[in-house]
């Protein structure tokens, strides 16, 4: 950019430089209509008319700088400030006219008339010529080459010292040095809902409007991408912008949350370096939920120096649990998984993290071989396990119930029968939601784990704490919709929803395994934790916002198809049974289930039953035994039958509510 354009980047010389050619037009309005005020044999002494002039100039300068003609830069002018225009000119040139009649008895009030409508005119003409012309011109040589034009929501610390980045590559690129990612950002606005900061340059970038505003400037202003910038807005408002945004079908990028950008914030020299921390979106930026917090001290307690063992730890869940695990000096932490590129990853993962650091031990093993687990069990002692080895995917799982039978139900009996015989101190089991009055045999046999769980609290000679962790669906774990849709949208194909109305409980895979850690360290034996969510999310929503993510628009760019509920499939997923209550923790977030007695003698040879079925391969006996000992275990047309019906019931009431109050 060269120095002339620079000048005129900068508010101030532009504020000068408008005042300058406000004068100009001014006292040219006067020549104008004393050429007019001429040719009618009416003549003003030159005197008096440079005199005129002088003062005019002097008055409508204070004029334009108290209607606040100056306060903003000149593409941004609206109605208003046009208007604000015209009431500095005339209020200008009108106290001039009234000081002359005081102090010298003279009336020019016709030439003082003509003068403020030819100075009206010149003084709007020159701006909006100026916007549509001048600026252009300079800002073309401002945004050539790879600078998106960019609206940034926020006007606070974290826009201004990206703003300082984003100067500071300008200079670089102009002194032939490597410029760093804002050197293809170029700010056209700010967004602010802050009432005194719209209308007024910040860091010479003008805050053009509130956020109810954005789809409107950002067509106003060929926006070609959005970054939203403010890292510590709470969750519900950033969910509330963030959907605003997706409606103008633009790319949206964010900065991370405040605790990471303050994190990384500087780099070697101390330069600021928040430009290669913008991000894409993410779905849970969506979800409008805050944050769930949790009592490291107390995970620290029972995680340090202690002898971890996590089974499915190649997994989404359980090789989260191994990141968290290792952040708290574990004496050993014991990956147990029987895929084994899953259990390589996290294993090189944590090796190049930590090196000898921590004592990490991977095993390639089946949670339903018994013997081998006991062998395990033997050599290492794990003092502590967290249960995530399961098969999840409902509709596999419908197509082959002994698989699900075996490895959800007999390995986790094997395991926790070996943690109760080995006298492990902890036992925690993640569960689901779908547990909750199951409809698919997926489901059905992560209630009957639960049901093992409790099970094996109820004896008394026991020493070990055995807890259930039960939550929904986690965004990105393996078999998500998320990684789907991706998919989907990336390669061009429609989005497939199973159906418009199915709606699910979100949490991210952190949220997910911080809960398991906060549960284990508060248990006491027996308990089932259960997270409070927050409201439910609608699928096709989610669909939506990920397609207007990639600045498409929803069913016009791509399509969403609803292909029909899968096998086993609910629409609307629960967290508790009608049996179990709530019982409050000291995270707000997270609440104790009132767990269901069982019999334990029945249950042991239901389970028997089922345990022989499976091992025969035996669909039909395995599956009507997995009836028998999970009673809440129906059938999806039924379950959802109820459930849509309930739904019309409700929306016919609302309907009916609303045209009494209209009638009323």
């Amino acid at each position: 950019m060269s120095k002339i354009s620079q000048l005129f980047v900068n508010f101030r010389v532009r504020k000068r430089i408008l005042a300058l050619a406000d004068a100009f037009i001014v006292v040219v309005a006067g020549l104008f209509s004393s050429f007019i005020f001429s040719l009618i044999d009416v003549s003003i002494e030159r005197e008096i008319l440079l005199a005129f002039f002088f003062l005019s100039v002097l008055m409508c300068f204070g004029s334009l700088l108290y209607f606040g003609a100056y306060n903003k830069l000149w593409r941004y002018l609206n109605r208003s400030d046009y208007l604000s225009c015209i009431k500095g000119v005339v209020a200008g040139i009108f106290a001039t006219q009234v000081f002359f009649f005081i102090a010298m008895d003279i009336q020019y009030w016709q030439f003082a008339l003509l003068q403020a409508v030819f100075a009206c005119v010149g003084v709007c003409l020159f701006r909006f010529l100026f916007r549509n012309a001048f600026i252009s011109l300079v800002e073309t040589g401002r945004i050539e080459g790879r600078k998106k034009r960019t609206m940034i929501i926020g006007a606070g610390n974290a826009t201004r010292l990206l703003l300082d980045e984003i100067r500071n590559s300008i200079k670089d690129a102009e002194k032939g040095l490597e410029t760093s990612a804002a050197a293809e950002i170029y700010p056209v606005c700010l967004i602010d809902d802050d009432r005194y900061k719209i209308g007024k340059p910040f860091e010479n970038v003008l805050v053009a409007g509130s956020t109810s505003d954005i789809p409107k400037i950002a067509k106003l202003e060929n926006i070609e991408q959005i970054l939203f910038a403010i890292p510590s807005c709470p969750p519900k408002d950033r969910q509330t912008i963030l959907d605003l945004c997706s409606k103008t079908g633009l790319p949206v990028k964010v900065l991370p949350f405040i605790g990471t950008l303050l994190d990384s914030s500087s780099i070697g020299n101390g330069s600021t370096n928040f430009a290669t921390q913008i991000r894409d979106i993410k779905v849970e930026d969506l979800l409008g939920r805050d944050p769930i917090k949790f009592d490291n001290k107390d995970i620290r307690a029972y995680i340090e120096n202690k002898v971890c063992m996590v089974t499915g730890g190649g997994g989404s869940i359980g090789s989260e649990l191994v990141r968290q695990i290792a952040k708290y000096n574990p004496k050993q932490v014991i990956i147990v998984d029987i895929y084994e590129n899953n259990a390589y990853d996290i294993q090189q993962e944590l090796v190049m993290e930590y090196g000898k650091n921590l004592n990490l031990v991977t095993i390639i093993a089946s949670v339903r071989d018994y013997f081998r687990m006991n062998q395990i069990f033997k050599k290492y002692h794990p003092e502590v396990i967290f249960h995530a080895a399961a098969h999840k995917h409902v509709p596999l799982m419908e197509k082959n119930p002994m698989e699900a039978i075996k490895n959800n139900v007999i390995g986790t009996f094997n395991v926790a029968t070996l943690a109760m015989f080995n006298n492990v101190k902890k036992f925690v089991m993640i569960s689901t939601d779908k547990a909750v009055n199951p409809t698919n045999v997926m489901g059905a046999s992560k209630r009957c784990c639960e049901m093992i769980v409790r099970f094996m609290s109820m004896q008394k000679d026991s020493d070990t704490e055995f807890v259930v962790t039960r939550f929904g669906n986690v965004l990105g774990s393996n078999g998500s919709v998320i990684p789907l849709f991706k998919r989907q949208i990336e390669q061009g194909k429609p989005v497939t929803v199973t159906h418009p109305d199915i709606i699910r409980y979100f949490m991210t895979i952190p949220e997910a395994v911080s809960l398991v850690l906060e549960a284990a360290s508060i248990a006491h034996g027996g308990e089932i934790f259960v997270l409070d969510m927050g409201m439910p999310v609608k699928i096709v929503t989610l669909a939506e916002n990920l397609i207007r993510m990639y600045g498409k628009v929803p069913y016009k760019d791509v399509p969403i198809k609803f292909t029909g509920l899968r096998p086993g499939e609910k629409i609307k997923e629960e967290l508790l049974m009608n049996e179990e209550g709530l019982k409050k923790t000291k995270n707000k977030l997270i609440f104790i289930g009132k767990q269901i007695d069982i019999d334990t003698s029945k249950f042991i040879n239901e389970l028997w039953k089922l345990k022989t079925a499976a091992a025969e391969n035996d669909d039909e006996i395995a599956i009507r035994a997995l009836h028998e000992i999970v009673p809440t275990f129906t059938t999806p047309e039924a379950f959802n039958r109820t459930v849509l019906q309930q739904s019309c019931d409700e929306k016919s009431k609302n309907f009916n509510n609303q045209t009494i109050s209209k009638e009323g």
